[in-house]
């Protein structure tokens, strides 16, 4: 149960929704293939709870993480896992990610490689290292483009063994998502993140700036498919990921509402639904039109 936690489960469907995306526009294009959908699965699942597992760590040794978070828990911080088991384990998620792509590498090849070296080393860099990406106000950035372009592209690719703009600019939707999920755990920790140094766009800018990042992440998010339809002149159906504006207000009125930190972390699985939702109407109807 204590490797349950330290995965944070309610962070998978950020590694999930990019690859039904993919899948489903490789679908469509004629090019799906099963055991490459299934590996880059894998793949990113394993990534996201490696980077899991090594952000427990990194926010734990610089003191992001105290006796008084008010977010889910952290095994390390808690006691539960050492800090030597924690790094062990982060090791070893990447390196079973990286044995879940050998496939994808020997069917893409090296361009395949250098994308799963550079998200692991995101994973990575994201609390660890001397310049660690979320201290620095580069973690929304790196979700973007790692949970959205990249993640998405690269399972097309895998299956089409090519790419184009389209299916780029569609990782943006998923992208978008993902970063409103990190927006929420932002906001959550604005105070612990301001005494630990971590300066995160929420620390920089404020909270009313997070909850207006949030909206605006979720609304360009569920806007996309109508500039995909300008571009194609079809997948009409796809703008169906409109309809999680109707959930999408109800979780923004929470999130500017709540004032105690302790109040937002139902928020956090809310828009992990919100981005799950969004994947799966925007996949339905790219290949049902």
């Amino acid at each position: 149960m204590v490797w349950v936690w330290a995965a944070r489960p309610k962070t998978l469907p950020a590694a999930c929704a990019p690859v039904v995306v993919g899948s489903a526009m490789a679908y469509e294009a004629g090019g799906f293939h099963l055991a490459a959908a299934l590996c880059a699965l894998a793949a990113a699942l394993l990534i996201q709870i490696g980077t899991n597992f090594c952000n427990d760590y990194g926010d734990f040794v610089r003191g992001a993480d105290t006796a008084g978070r008010k977010g889910p828990l952290r095994v390390t911080q808690a006691g539960l896992v050492s800090a030597k088991a924690i790094r062990r384990a982060t090791a070893l998620t990447f390196a079973l990610a990286v044995a879940a792509g050998l496939f994808l590498i020997a069917r893409g090849g090296v361009i395949v490689a250098l994308i799963g070296a550079l998200s692991i080393a995101a994973g990575v860099l994201y609390t660890a290292g001397r310049y660690p990406l979320a201290y620095l106000g580069l973690g929304d950035a790196f979700v973007l483009l790692f949970f959205g372009p990249v993640a998405v592209g690269g399972t097309y690719y895998v299956q089409v063994l090519e790419i184009s703009g389209v299916v780029l600019i569609a990782g943006l939707a998923t992208g978008l998502m993902s970063t409103a999920i990190l927006v929420v755990n932002n906001v959550r920790d604005i105070e612990e993140d301001r005494r630990a140094g971590k300066k995160t766009l929420v620390v920089r800018f404020g909270r009313r700036f997070g909850v207006a990042l949030w909206a605006c992440c979720v609304v360009a998010a569920a806007l996309i498919p109508l500039e995909l339809l300008v571009v194609t002149g079809a997948h009409r159906w796809a703008a169906l990921t409109l309809l999680v504006l109707i959930p999408g207000l109800a979780v923004l009125r929470r999130l500017y509402a709540a004032r105690q930190a302790e109040h937002l972390n139902p928020l956090l699985g809310w828009t992990a639904l919100l981005l799950l939702a969004h994947s799966v109407l925007f996949s339905l109807g790219w290949i049902l039109s």
